[in-house]
């Protein structure tokens, strides 16, 4: 074994030595992206984000991509589009990226100032660094590394409304020859932890209900009508306590919990990440990558009634709280949140009914794992970090990428990236390790020509 892998990484050293020679300018031109604060969110100028996207397609433009275009949807920012034309008899691979990101948030908490991209200890810090300005560079490395010419056919999709969504999320599956490609790299992911080459191979869905309960005309004084006049609140907490068992773990029928198998964090890594408080347990029970990633998950979002400061003895009339469910990747979230409306509604409590109204759905992604494009992914990822690559999933949910393999489900979808689990995407100091970005662009221009050969070898193309 360890013969073979040294004769890869022989095999795959002028390549590796390209990279290395553009890592420099690749370097810099990240620090010149993040620095322009292309914040999508709502209420922030739009003209950052139209200079990301400018500097994008000039980047494209330069790195051999012949024609730089662009795609219009309704109240979206502008989506980058570019294609390279395939060789004859070699599969094409679209590129994935986003250019937006999200809001600094407190910039008391940062270090230093989020959009002055600050080299620290082989980090990048600055917001967007690594959600997912890196990841964006990594496409225009790994296409200069073959001087524009790739062994694969190239198209490129890179959008600026990724961090609030847009009409981009469900408009592959109506235009679906614009998307049609054998594999796409979906550039908005990364390592489990540094140093551990990691496809993630599954995202959660997402579905949302709300629940009321009205109970009076209005408050009663307590003293007079409590104990027997209906209290909403009591009802609705009754109700929301009914969706959890004794250990924590998800008590609705119907809903899909599988065993986890791939990679996942630590116990220590996860407390650390999620910040609990010193002593405080986790809930659920199980593997964290199986209460994570492959089974549900039921968060109360918000919850209407009398604040603290203002509560008054009386009954409370009414109660609403909105719910937040995440659904197995290979579920169907409709099913899921129709499970959880069935399970709320037959709840009851005390005998009172819950008015229960279904919000939206979006379907997770579990990938299939066993063709030439993951192959050569595994294989690419291993060679530029030096290790075995490993498979975890996300709990959140990107809705484009089930959008994306319903428009072409026979493509093989791969996700990574520069981001770590430990990057501080959407926190103050986020930052890029220089060291998983340049390994980031390393396996993917080594993809694509291993992508190639195994791709012409499963069709009968090459031996």
């Amino acid at each position: 074994m360890a013969r073979v892998t040294r004769e890869r990484a022989t095999a795959r050293a002028p390549i590796v030595s390209t990279v290395e020679a553009l890592l420099p300018q690749l370097k810099a031109e990240l620090t010149s992206l993040v620095r322009i604060p292309s914040i999508s969110e709502a209420g922030f100028s739009p003209d950052p984000v139209h200079e990301a996207h400018d500097f994008v397609a000039d980047l494209l433009r330069q790195a051999g991509v012949p024609e730089v275009g662009q795609l219009d949807l309704p109240n979206t920012y502008p989506i980058i589009t570019g294609e390279i034309p395939a060789p004859s008899g070699a599969p094409t691979v679209l590129l994935y990226g986003h250019y937006d990101v999200v809001p600094p948030g407190d910039e008391s908490k940062w270090h230093s100032p989020p959009f002055e991209p600050t080299e620290k200890q082989g980090a990048l810090y600055g917001r967007g660094a690594s959600d997912s300005k890196a990841n964006v560079l990594a496409h225009v490395g790994a296409l200069r590394a073959y001087g524009g010419k790739p062994p694969v056919g190239i198209k490129v999709v890179i959008e600026g409304q990724e961090e609030v969504g847009s009409a981009f999320n469900t408009y592959p599956p109506l235009d679906p020859a614009r998307f049609h490609s054998d594999a796409m790299v979906i550039a908005d992911m990364g390592s489990v932890r540094p140093g551990v080459p990691t496809l993630t191979v599954a995202l959660r869905g997402t579905a949302v209900v709300t629940i009321e309960v009205k109970t009076l005309a209005g408050p009663k004084h307590s003293g007079q009508y409590g104990g027997a006049a209906p209290d909403a609140l009591l009802a609705l907490l009754r109700a929301l306590a009914s969706l959890h068992d004794a250990d924590g773990n998800v008590a609705v029928a119907g809903l899909r919990r599988e065993a986890w198998t791939g990679a996942a964090y630590t116990d220590a890594e996860f407390r650390e990440l999620a910040e609990l408080q010193p002593g405080m347990p986790c809930i659920g029970t199980g593997s964290l990558g199986e209460r994570l990633w492959s089974g549900p998950a039921i968060t109360v979002t918000g919850i209407d009634v009398l604040p603290v400061e203002q509560a008054v003895n009386a009954v409370v009339p009414y109660a609403r709280a909105k719910i937040n469910l995440r659904v197995h990747p290979a579920q169907e979230a409709d099913d899921a949140r129709a499970a959880l409306i069935e399970h709320l509604k037959q709840s009851r409590p005390f005998g009172i009914p819950l008015e229960v109204k279904p919000g939206a759905t979006g379907n997770g992604f579990a990938a299939k794992t066993s063709g030439p494009a993951y192959d050569a992914a595994r294989g690419a990822l291993a060679t530029a970090w030096g290790g075995d690559t490993v498979h975890v999933a996300s709990g959140g949910s990107i809705p484009l990428v089930s959008a994306l393999h319903t428009a072409v489900p026979d493509a093989e979808i791969l996700l990574l990236g520069a981001t770590d689990g430990f990057s501080n995407i959407h926190a103050p100091n986020e930052r890029v390790l220089l060291d998983e970005f340049r390994k980031t662009v390393i396996a993917e221009a080594l993809f694509f020509e291993e992508y190639a050969t195994r791709w012409a070898a499963a069709n009968g193309r090459g031996a």
